[in-house]
């Protein structure tokens, strides 16, 4: 049995699409729905509907005869409605991974910035939410969406903000999406005034290469499409080869197009053309005339065909089976009786690819073909690439970069950005109410680096590391403390060792003339041991001074806070005597038992005792250890001795402030006693330096950081020490070596 054909036009609106399809069923004269005055009674099926749009125009009537449609359009999941569209089958692959596939391509050459132009119809629609919200998920921004209306094609306005608004847009690469016939809109114009190249990015379904003779069309040089799979059709490129209309001169429709593609005629004094050579052969003609490959459209129509004839073929295997045509009569058959045949085909086309109708259709495969223009007006599309969406993950993408033709004035594969990419040392900050592809670009914070491109956030650098100056990579810190080595911790020893020696010197003073009334009168047992204290305290220092050790540590506050607290309650001790002396001159006073040297060494005791004890706790409880700053400084490891807790810190100063105040509000008060035994001014005055250095040590402790830190304790150490001395024992030295007429009892009792 051979199987014949008809072929019909198929317009862009419904009238006509109407029109076409009433034709068809009722013949050429009055078109009447239900009667046909041409015998069409073997007519079974109709091949048809490049688009979803034309397929439900002809369906809304081919369904009221019950007609079976086969589509070779894109696969669209709505008319695999088997309620609304019970008699439409659907050839093509499904085209779901068709958004993935783009986006991968995006991804693998960083184009995160895409404009998108689709024709205005529900399949692109579609496509549209598909591809963004893929494009959503990998952080690929749109740039913008320009919409093809059917029909406009005499629209210049329209035309002209399309021009506009690509060439306005930052955006190097374009998706466009949409059937042949719809995008005709965009082809078919004058040539534009100013040529803008850019990557595009498009599918088979719409054919670039079917372009009018302008030279515009230059542009689309290099763009990537994203081509169905289809299996090599046995034999069908020695048939185009062989093929002639001489060889068929009742085909029509070979005759036409061999004339209009080889611009000749086949008939001598027919036309103007030439007349045509019986040498002539299709695969000379240009690609846009023929691709010698078959595409996937016409594959589609190719197994639609094969697909006919195996439901015809099945079911007249059921009449054989059943008897029923005893007779060899098969021409009586009712199209609507194949839907049962064909809902359940499946069969292996002359490639060997599996078909299947209804809602079986496979996922479909792409290849990534490169469109390459010549100047001699040639073109051809070179395979660069595949996406097979059932492979695994990685590996379902494959492209060869080295073999892509890219557009005019590329050279080589550039980006598509929003904005310009962060470059090392410098992050992406995300501008509001934009999408996320465009940002703005900030410096690392200042202890992070970053040593790529476009990077999200900086990293922090090693603890023993810091950024350089344009944090791009990192440094390795140096270690620092107060060394002796260094200028400021040479300055300070000296002058703490130049100071104790000093206060040895006094002290020897005061041993060598300790019977003198000078000496007597100012209760020589406590200068002596505030002197020996003063000396220890300027010592003390030192521990300060070197690197950090566990003896260090445990011995610098412990030490300090012990000297001190000797020699400021040897100076309270020395105040309140004073006070006692005068109060012990009255008849009956009781004060003379206090007055001796065993009452002011107790209270030096007490004293020292209590601050012993704090010592004696912090040290069991949490003592200093040597530690290593790493974050104060950024570009040294200050290596310095954490004081364990600082609650015991603070109270060891606390404890000398309290003994300091004592003194320095007893002393004020006995200021104005008799001068000849009263050293209360001097005491008053040296515990105003020593506070004042301790008050403004406090908060310049708290705003330093590193050996600066200790380097002003060892200060405020150093200049208090000095203090008390230069206060209190410098008169009397004074006098003692420089004046010693006036160091006699008679001197005093004037």
């Amino acid at each position: 049995m051979t199987l014949g054909f008809h072929i019909f036009n198929a317009y862009h609106n419904d009238e006509r699409t109407l029109e076409s399809s009433l034709v068809w069923l009722s013949g050429k004269g009055p078109t009447i729905p239900n009667y046909s005055c041409e015998r069409q009674g073997k007519s079974i099926m109709v091949i048809g509907g490049a688009t979803s749009e034309l397929t439900v125009s002809m369906g809304t009537l081919l369904e009221l005869y019950r007609f079976p449609q086969v589509t070779y359009g894109l696969f669209d999941p709505l008319l695999n409605d088997s309620v609304q569209f019970p008699s439409v089958y659907q050839m093509a692959s499904r085209d779901t991974s068709l958004p993935l596939a783009m986006v991968r391509l995006m991804l693998h050459f960083k184009w995160t910035w895409v404009g998108l132009v689709a024709s205005d119809d529900s399949r692109s629609e579609k496509f549209l939410r598909d591809l963004q919200e893929e494009m959503v998920r990998n952080d690929v921004c749109v740039a913008f969406i320009h919409k093809i209306f059917t029909g406009l094609t005499e629209d210049k306005i329209f035309y002209s903000r399309f021009l506009k608004k690509l060439s306005s847009s930052t955006a190097r690469v374009i998706v466009i999406y949409g059937n042949t016939d719809t995008l005709l809109t965009l082809r078919f114009r004058e040539v534009p005034s100013a040529i803008v190249y850019r990557m595009w990015i498009t599918s088979s379904h719409w054919d670039i290469a079917k372009k009018p003779g302008y030279a515009y069309f230059d542009n689309f040089h290099g763009a990537l499409i994203f081509a169905d799979q289809t299996s090599k059709i046995p034999g069908f490129k020695h048939f185009l080869k062989t093929i002639h209309p001489a060889k068929d001169p009742e085909n029509i429709f070979l005759q036409d197009f061999w004339n209009s593609a080889f611009g000749c005629t086949s008939e001598i004094g027919k036309g103007d053309g030439a007349v045509c050579s019986p040498n002539a052969s299709l695969d000379t003609l240009r690609l846009s005339y023929l691709d010698m490959t078959m595409s996937a459209q016409s594959y589609t129509v190719y197994s639609a065909v094969y697909a006919v004839a195996w439901a015809l073929h099945e079911m007249f295997l059921v009449r054989s089976e059943m008897g029923s045509n005893s007779n060899g009569n098969n021409s009586a058959i009712y199209p609507w009786k194949l839907h049962s045949f064909l809902k359940n085909i499946q069969f292996n086309n002359s490639a060997g690819n599996l078909v299947v109708l209804a809602e079986k259709n496979s996922v479909a495969n792409y290849d990534i073909l490169n469109y390459v223009t010549f100047a001699n007006d040639t073109e051809v599309l070179v395979k660069v690439g595949e996406f097979i969406s059932e492979a695994p993950l990685g590996q379902e993408f494959i492209i060869q970069q080295k073999t892509i033709v890219w557009p005019r004035t590329w050279g080589e594969p550039l980006p598509s950005i929003c904005n310009k990419i962060c470059g090392p040392g410098f992050h992406i900050i995300a501008q509001e109410g934009k999408p996320v592809c465009c940002f703005d670009c900030a410096p690392c914070p200042q202890v992070q680096i970053s040593n790529q491109t476009g990077k999200d956030q900086c990293m922090k650098c090693p603890e023993d590391q810091y950024p350089n100056r344009e944090r791009i990579h990192c440094l390795p810190k140096r270690v620092t403390f107060l060394a002796y080595e260094e200028t400021l911790g040479m300055a300070l020893a000296s002058i703490a060792a130049s100071f104790s020696l000093l206060t040895a010197l006094v002290l020897w003073v005061f041993v060598k003339n300790k019977d003198t009334p000078i000496v007597k009168a100012n209760n020589r047992d406590l200068s002596y041991i505030l002197l020996f204290s003063l000396s220890l305290c300027f010592l003390c220092s030192l521990f300060f001074i070197g690197r950090p050790t566990t003896i260090n540590c445990l011995l610098r506050q412990t030490t300090f806070g012990v000297m001190f607290t000797v020699a400021v309650s040897s100076i309270l001790a020395k105040t309140i005597t004073v006070v006692l002396a005068f109060r012990a001159t009255r008849p009956g006073s009781r004060s003379r038992k206090w007055v001796g040297s065993r009452g002011p060494i107790s209270l030096v005791v007490f004293c020292t005792f209590i601050q012993v004890t704090l010592c004696t706790m912090w040290l069991f409880l949490s003592p200093p250890f040597p530690d290593a700053d790493t974050h104060s400084d950024p570009e040294h490891i200050i290596l310095e001795c954490n004081e364990g807790s600082l609650i015991a810190f603070y109270s060891v100063l606390g404890y000398i402030t309290f003994l300091a105040l004592g003194s320095f509000t007893v002393a004020f008060l006995a200021r104005n006693l008799p001068d000849t035994f009263n050293e209360a001014k001097f005491i008053t005055f040296s515990m105003l330096v020593f506070c004042s250095v301790w008050i403004s040590f406090l908060p310049t402790y708290q705003s330093t950081k590193g050996k600066m830190m200790v380097a002003v304790e060892v200060f405020s150490i150093l200049s208090s020490s000095a203090g008390l001395l230069g206060c209190i024992f410098i008169p009397k030295c004074y006098v003692i070596l420089l004046q010693p007429q006036k160091n006699t009892k008679k001197f005093f009792k004037k």
